[in-house]
């Protein structure tokens, strides 16, 4: 009974989990070195950005939302904090005005939607091109380069010979999960998903909670700034293009419903995951980045098909 009790309440989330093993023993048996320890951290390191960004976007489609501009925010969050550094700032300083520039946005998302009522869609996509333009304006369309090593241990550096990027993942996966099963705002992120006009009579302040929902996928994105530059020793004006659409893939993948209200935090990073997986394997295979994407492409509409597919059964 406890057996099949964990497998209704975590069914989709066993069945993606399933699915990476399966996956895993796949592309090790084609390329014996995927399955060694430097190409595993490899992967974690690799897949930290993205599932950062998605563990946001996880909270953004449970309360039935989208959110396009978030590789935007990533942009205009990263070259904000560079010229900070490169103009003297203390690292302290330039970390915490990049994270405030990705709540600002992610606010200015939430305000259009929630008091604006603005679709999700249209917002966030006005969003995307005002922070990509305005990233572009703040560094002239030039990358900003060159920061202290200090700054770049962010990324570069180690833990009990772990990446340190991988801990901040770790990090922030345990932080949602228990926002979403634990506070009041995670409750009502679901809720809202759910039956937003039920939530709304009950006593919610809906437009209170969107607005932080929101405002939590921009402080991700920021927080994914910051890793992303580190790494590469370079803020770009167009980094994170198409990021948003990985967050979403993740999300899709891990078993949230587009259609809100479901969804649980570790399918994202298991999603993240397969995505991660599925793209350094098919790099060891030698495959073409083309022929990636249409094979990232399938796997999201599978995703989705199964998702409705388990929804249609279940009713």
């Amino acid at each position: 009974m406890r057996v099949k009790s964990l497998f209704l309440q975590h069914g989709r989330q066993l069945t993606t989990l399933f699915v990476l093993i399966l996956l895993s023993a796949a592309l090790w048996a084609l390329s014996p070195h995927f399955m060694s320890l430097s190409n595993w951290l490899n992967i974690a390191q690799q897949t930290a950005i993205n599932a950062i960004i998605a563990a946001g976007m996880t909270f953004v489609i449970i309360s039935a939302g989208i959110d396009l501009s978030v590789g935007s925010i990533l942009a205009l969050s990263g070259v904000v904090m560079a010229s900070a550094l490169q103009a003297g700032a203390p690292v302290p300083l330039a970390l915490l005005l990049c994270l405030v520039v990705g709540a600002l946005c992610g606010s200015a998302n939430g305000l259009l939607i929630a008091r604006g009522k603005l679709p999700p869609f249209i917002a966030t996509l006005g969003m995307m091109s005002v922070a990509r333009g305005a990233a572009l304006i703040f560094s002239d369309g030039r990358p900003v380069s060159g920061f202290a090593p200090g700054f770049r241990a962010i990324a570069n550096g180690e833990f009990l010979a772990i990446p340190l990027p991988v801990w901040i993942m770790a990090a922030v996966y345990l932080i949602a999960h228990l926002v979403l099963s634990r506070t009041r705002l995670g409750r009502y992120t679901y809720a809202i998903g759910g039956n937003e006009e039920a939530t709304l009579l009950s006593g919610v302040n809906v437009k209170l909670h969107k607005t932080l929902v929101y405002s939590l996928a921009g402080l991700l994105s920021a927080l994914a700034a910051i890793l992303l530059t580190a790494r590469l020793n370079s803020a770009q004006p167009i980094a994170g293009m198409n990021y948003e659409l990985d967050a979403i893939a993740a999300t899709v993948i891990g078993g949230t419903s587009l259609l809100g209200g479901e969804g649980q935090i570790f399918g994202t990073l298991i999603g993240a995951f397969i995505m991660g997986v599925l793209r350094n394997g098919l790099n060891l295979l030698g495959v073409s980045s083309f022929v990636q994407q249409t094979v990232i492409g399938a796997v999201i509409i599978v995703a989705v098909l199964l998702d409705m597919m388990m929804k249609k059964r279940r009713s």
